[in-house]
């Protein structure tokens, strides 16, 4: 596809900020880091916010080389190795009247997926924080944390094995608990699919859950219901 111009084989999406009140991400898992890099210049030109998710040290290393020594330091993509994602520029500074997003793990293993869910809604200007290791197998860990989860406008939580920590908060707090299942657990865990049917099968009313390691796709249900609880807040002024 190099031969091609990349307004033909990406039809990018600059409107969706205005439209839904979200930026739109490249996926980059499947993008070589030529065209990253093309996709990267055209959001700049843009003025538009770019959030690459997926991508590995490997081609990030190559897509940042690709911009050396050109113009700002503000005008180079960063790296975020924990999400395994670029952006360019950086975030914006939080707004508190967003809202506040917790993202919790359940265990160190999740913490990838937690990143990325953490970034994109930072790439937002969401006001989000991490909580790690807070899994069922010590639910010491959990109560410990609860007050402060109180505080929560929306509650993320990443977890592989058995996908229980989303059912248990869900059963605990009343904020929206959107549950994340991760690839991450023995045998019959099956790359996150125990945890995705633990967490559709959960017996806490009003739960949501998305795709398996989609920290991402978390990241905007999430980031939905802040502009719908803010337009609320509005229309009671």
């Amino acid at each position: 596809m190099s031969g091609l111009s990349s307004e033909i084989w990406a039809r990018l999406d600059f409107e969706r900020r205005g439209r839904l009140g979200m930026v739109e991400a490249i996926w980059g898992e499947h993008k070589s880091a030529e065209q990253i890099v093309t996709l990267l210049r055209r959001f700049h030109d843009q003025g538009e916010l770019a959030l690459v998710t997926r991508v590995v040290p490997d081609k990030a290393e190559a897509i940042l080389e690709s911009f050396v020594g050109q113009g700002q330091e503000t005008d180079r993509p960063l790296h975020h190795p924990e999400a395994r994602c670029l952006t360019l520029p950086a975030p914006p500074p939080p707004d508190p009247e967003l809202g506040r997003v917790i993202v919790l793990t359940g265990g160190s293993s999740d913490l990838g997926v937690a990143a990325e869910a953490h970034l994109a809604l930072a790439c937002h200007g969401v006001p989000v924080e991490l909580v790690l290791d807070v899994g069922v197998a010590g639910l010491h860990r959990l109560q410990s944390q609860l007050e402060r989860l109180q505080q929560a406008t929306v509650l993320i939580a990443c977890a592989g094995m058995e996908g229980a920590l989303p059912t248990v908060l869900a059963g605990l707090l009343p904020q929206p608990v959107i549950g994340v299942p991760v690839s991450v657990g023995y045998g019959v865990s099956a790359g996150g699919m125990a945890a995705l049917h633990g967490m559709l099968a959960s017996c806490a009313p009003g739960m949501s859950v998305v795709n398996i390691d989609n920290g991402y796709g978390a990241a905007m249900a999430a980031l939905r219901i802040l502009r719908i609880r803010g337009a609320a807040d509005l229309d009671r002024r």
